[in-house]
C-alpha cells in the first residue's frame, strides 16, 4: 500500500470516528485499486489519470488498450451494514469490469473481474445485484 493511499484511508477513518460519516472515498481508491490488481503500475495509473474528470462517461481507467469500469462496496461497521447489494454498470462501454469488496478499514476483501459480454449475459435484466452476483466472476483478489 502506498503512503499516499494509506494516508488518505487513515484520515476518512479518522473523519468517520470524529464526526460518524466516513467521507466519500470508496470510489477514487476502487478505481487506483482495481488498476494496480490488473497490472498497473502507480505511475502508469498517475500517468493515465493526469487530466481525467471525476465524471468520465463509460469507463474509469485504461490499462494496456483496455477500458475498465469499477465498482465497490465497503461496510460502515455500523449494526445491519453488512453488503446485501452491489452497484451495476450503467452502460457497456467498457471491456472490463472490476468489483471490490472492502472492509470498514477499505482493506480489499475480494476482487472480481468481469469481461463486458459474460457480464451483458449474466445482468442485462437482473434487477438487483447481490455480491453473489458478482462472485460468478474471475476472482483477482
Amino acid at each position: 500500500m502506498t503512503s499516499l493511499r494509506r494516508s488518505l484511508v487513515e484520515t476518512a477513518l479518522h473523519w468517520e470516528q470524529r464526526y460518524g460519516n466516513a467521507p466519500q472515498i470508496t470510489a477514487a481508491l476502487s478505481e487506483y485499486d482495481a488498476a494496480r490488481l490488473v497490472g498497473c503500475t502507480e505511475e502508469q495509473y498517475s500517468q493515465n489519470m493526469q487530466g481525467v474528470t471525476v465524471v468520465r462517461k463509460g469507463f474509469d481507467f485504461m490499462f494496456r488498450g483496455a477500458h475498465y469500469q469499477v465498482k465497490a462496496n465497503r461496510p460502515s461497521g455500523k449494526p445491519g451494514s453488512f453488503v446485501t447489494w452491489v452497484p451495476r454498470a450503467a452502460n457497456y462501454d467498457w471491456d472490463f469490469l472490476v468489483w471490490i469488496l472492502y472492509d470498514t478499514r477499505y482493506e480489499i476483501q475480494e476482487a472480481w473481474l468481469w469481461e463486458r459480454e459474460a457480464y451483458r449475459a449474466c445482468f442485462h435484466e437482473v434487477k438487483r445485484l447481490s455480491p453473489d452476483h458478482y462472485r460468478r466472476g474471475k476472482r483477482i483478489a
